[in-house]
């Protein structure tokens, strides 16, 4: 991380220099915002290579900057929660973030998250295996970076493509939780389960037409996930 740029957003001094310490050791180049209009600011200027936005801030809270912020960059995104709860989390993958860290945590979790992070592939950087699906409904085409349903774009964060990818290159396979983190996410996720059920839950709000009777990304309870081919 030596040679990124890494913009910390918290409206705690608290959190701030914890994660200035931490990234420090890095030889990151750390700037820190106190506020959401203040983040923004700091990003049009620095352009930084990673973000940390913490949700809960006044004035502008941390789910209004990320929408803002992704509308213009696919910077990687980690949010800040103070809950582990489901709604909040998905609220700040609605909004953009590619990732969260629940409160209070450990500064070496938070360093794990910003290299997988960092480390992430651009969306085009994919292996190749199956890289085109359509039924008439969807269409997957991972060459050229695109999701259709119905004819029309899906928006995807860069970590939901990457999991819909994997789960399109090995169709009609039972994958279980933990392949899908070692894969998708890398080893510092191997002990986060919940990480898979929110993305695929979020990725059938997207996806299917009825989420809650999901046709292509189906559970396999207490074991994984598939991505189930129809006929067209």
């Amino acid at each position: 991380m030596e040679e990124n740029t890494i913009l910390v957003v918290d409206d705690d001094p608290v959190i701030i220099q914890l994660l200035k310490s931490a990234f420090a050791k890095t030889r990151a180049t750390v700037i820190t915002a106190s506020n959401g209009q203040e983040g923004l600011q700091q990003f049009y200027v620095h352009r930084p290579d990673l973000i940390i936005l913490d949700v809960k801030m006044p004035d502008m809270d941390g789910w209004e900057t990320c929408s803002i912020i992704r509308k213009l960059s696919d910077v990687p995104i980690i949010m800040l929660t103070a809950r582990s709860n489901d709604e909040e989390v998905i609220r700040g993958l609605d909004s953009g973030a590619d990732d969260y860290i629940t409160k209070p945590f450990n500064a070496k979790v938070v360093l794990a998250r910003a290299r997988a992070a960092l480390r992430r592939p651009a969306q085009t950087a994919l292996t190749k295996k199956s890289t085109h699906y359509s039924d008439g409904y969807l269409t997957i085409d991972l060459e050229k970076n695109l999701v259709l349903t119905k004819g029309e774009p899906v928006k995807l964060t860069a970590q939901e493509y990457k999991l819909l990818a994997y789960l399109l290159q090995n169709p009609n396979r039972m994958l279980t939780t933990q392949q899908i983190l070692e894969n998708v996410w890398g080893w510092e996720y191997q002990n986060e389960p919940g990480h898979v059920r929110i993305y695929v839950w979020h990725l059938r709000r997207k996806l299917e037409e009825d989420p809650k009777d999901p046709q292509y990304l189906l559970t396999e309870y207490g074991l994984g996930y598939r991505f189930q081919t129809q006929s067209e």
